[in-house]
């Protein structure tokens, strides 16, 4: 195991925001979730889950693809 790369991902985990966006992509299995969905399930404002979601891919936690004017 690459523990600096584990205590980065854990420490990303840290923020409750960023730990429920995980919560929800995992539920939501392979297809994922477009941020529209995560953004009413989590009622969070466009530009704060913009922010988490960088965060987590940064970590490497998760990926996202930009499909027209959707994320």
């Amino acid at each position: 195991m690459d523990e600096e790369r584990a205590a980065g991902c854990l420490a990303e985990l840290g923020s409750a925001t960023r730990l429920g966006v995980y919560r929800q992509l995992v539920r939501a299995g392979p297809g994922g979730l477009s941020f529209g969905d995560i953004r009413a399930r989590l009622g969070i404002p466009q530009s704060t889950l913009s922010h988490h979601v960088a965060r987590l891919a940064w970590a490497g936690l998760i990926t996202h693809t930009r499909e027209g004017r959707s994320q």
